[in-house]
C-alpha cells in the first residue's frame, strides 16, 4: 500500500489551470495528473544521468588554430575547409 502525505504546494496559475484541463479531459484528478508528471519528469531524468556521455575528438594539436574566431561560424568554417588536406 502506497503511503501518502498531504502537503501545500505554489503553482503558477496557468500550469495550474493547464492541469485541471488535463485531469477534466482524461476523466482522473487533478492529484493523479500531478503525480504521474511528476514520475515522468523524475523518470526521465534518471535516464538522461544513465546516458553515456559523448566523446568529442580532437584532431592534429592542442591549441586553437591561429585566426580562428569562435564567434564567427562562416569565418570557422571557411578556415576548416582551407586547413583540409
Amino acid at each position: 500500500m502506497l503511503r501518502c502525505m498531504r502537503t501545500t504546494i505554489r503553482i503558477d496559475d496557468t500550469l495550474l489551470a493547464e492541469a485541471k484541463a488535463r485531469a477534466a479531459e482524461s476523466g482522473r484528478t487533478l492529484n493523479a495528473v500531478i503525480v504521474d508528471a511528476l514520475r515522468e519528469t523524475f523518470a526521465r531524468r534518471a535516464t538522461d544521468e544513465r546516458s553515456p556521455r559523448a566523446e568529442i575528438p580532437v584532431f592534429r594539436g592542442s591549441r586553437l588554430m591561429p585566426g580562428a574566431d569562435l564567434d564567427d561560424g562562416a569565418a570557422l568554417l571557411d578556415l576548416m575547409e582551407r586547413a583540409e588536406p
